[in-house]
């Protein structure tokens, strides 16, 4: 049976790829509750910096530092340098990736700084991002900055 966030991440990946975007969701938990929800926008927003980690956030709006303390980032890939980085800033201590067979963000750096990581590598993510990654080679690559 699959985490019903991890669900919840997989819908926003696929409703960012059915927009005409890259397939990858996120979403904020907080005690238990979803507070923000996002997937990549980037093409759709013409945006440099519209992950879905950084959608999610921003969706999530101003909260207290102690509300952070308490979440958990849920991510259908591994988060990126950019969205490791926002995770490490706001402090989230915990970070669920569902794969990181297509893309592997810092992982090592965020455990050393104290995050805790769950590699789910779930065969729906897998798939989404492989699909995708052979359709749209040259737009995966610019979102990963190469």
């Amino acid at each position: 049976m699959k985490d019903i966030f991890m669900l919840a991440a997989i819908e926003e990946a696929i409703k960012g790829f059915e927009e005409g975007g890259i397939p990858i969701g996120s979403v904020l938990v907080i005690n238990g509750k979803i507070a923000g929800r996002g997937h990549n926008r980037r093409v759709q927003k013409n945006s440099a910096i519209l992950h879905a980690e950084m959608d999610c956030i921003e969706n999530a709006g101003r909260l207290k530092a102690s509300d952070y303390k308490n979440s958990v980032l849920y991510s259908t890939l591994s988060p990126c340098d950019m969205c490791s980085g926002t995770a490490l800033l706001y402090g989230i201590p915990k970070i669920v990736i569902g794969e990181n067979v297509s893309f592997k963000g810092p992982e090592e750096y965020m455990k050393k700084r104290g995050v805790e990581l769950v590699v789910l590598n779930d065969e729906v993510c897998i798939q989404l991002m492989g699909d995708f990654i052979a359709k749209m080679p040259s737009l995966w690559n610019e979102d990963i900055g190469l």
